[in-house]
């Protein structure tokens, strides 16, 4: 369980920004990488689903509910700062049960997608299902609802607003419309009611938090990439011991 005011503290976090200025939240795959994350000032986490997955030897999207849930926990106890995690479309659990979840885990948020088995499912029983687990969880939990338009090939920014129009109606918080484009940020920017979380770049091949904060974007997040980056570190510092080995 997480400190009263957690949930009031990172929701706050969302509101207000100004341009250029959005809140950058770095995906911690374990309580090693989240405190290092949490020593460099960052003001709170997002963990990544595909990240945790890594670390816990699995493909994405191949988690138990129950090892990403303990996983999360391991996160949130190691830090001192409010933790969203990214439950993936929620393991087919009752939306009821993954708010009991996260609470338990000591999260004060989470992500959940708009697609399963890579198929997006139909926005008005998403929006349901959002407004279900809204409910259960009242003011105690920040909602990230995920659209995964333009992950599955629908480029029209329109599918990507109606959905959003929904998913804000039904509760969330905010909406992550996953691999958006850069150029169509300002169109989502507004048509869409509230924060905006856009997908950030580590390597120089798009716009700086910044510049997306400049294009429409609340809140920036990175996926996988820091555990992918980090494990590349990794590599090279392996590839030096063995040439040591060799000496």
């Amino acid at each position: 369980m997480r400190r009263g005011g957690e949930v009031e503290a990172f929701r706050a976090l969302h509101l207000g920004r100004a341009p250029g200025d959005p809140l950058v939240l770095p995906g911690p795959w374990d309580a090693t990488s989240a405190r290092v994350f949490v020593a460099a000032g960052f003001p709170a986490l997002a963990t990544p689903s595909a990240g945790v997955a890594a670390s816990l030897g699995y493909e994405d999207g191949a988690v138990p509910a129950d090892e990403m849930f303990a996983a999360v926990a391991r996160i949130t106890r190691a830090v001192h700062v409010p933790v969203s995690a990214d439950i993936e479309a929620g393991y087919g659990l009752a939306p009821r049960e993954i708010v009991e979840r996260l609470l338990e885990a000591g999260a004060v948020g989470c992500n959940l997608e708009d697609s399963d088995g890579g198929v997006l499912k139909d926005p008005h029983e998403q929006a349901e299902f959002l407004a279900e687990f809204r409910a259960a969880a009242g003011d105690r939990l920040f909602l990230n609802a995920r659209v995964d338009t333009f992950l599955r090939g629908e480029k029209d920014p329109e599918r990507a607003i109606e959905r959003a129009a929904l998913y804000v109606a039904a509760g969330a918080d905010c909406v992550y419309p996953i691999l958006a484009p850069a150029d169509v940020l300002p169109l989502l920017r507004a048509g869409i009611q509230g924060p905006i979380n856009v997908h950030g770049h580590l390597d120089g091949g798009g716009p700086s938090p910044a510049g997306l904060g400049e294009l429409g974007a609340t809140r920036i997040t990175f996926g996988p990439g820091l555990q992918r980056w980090a494990a590349l570190a990794l590599q090279g510092m392996a590839e030096q011991l063995v040439k040591r080995q060799a000496e």
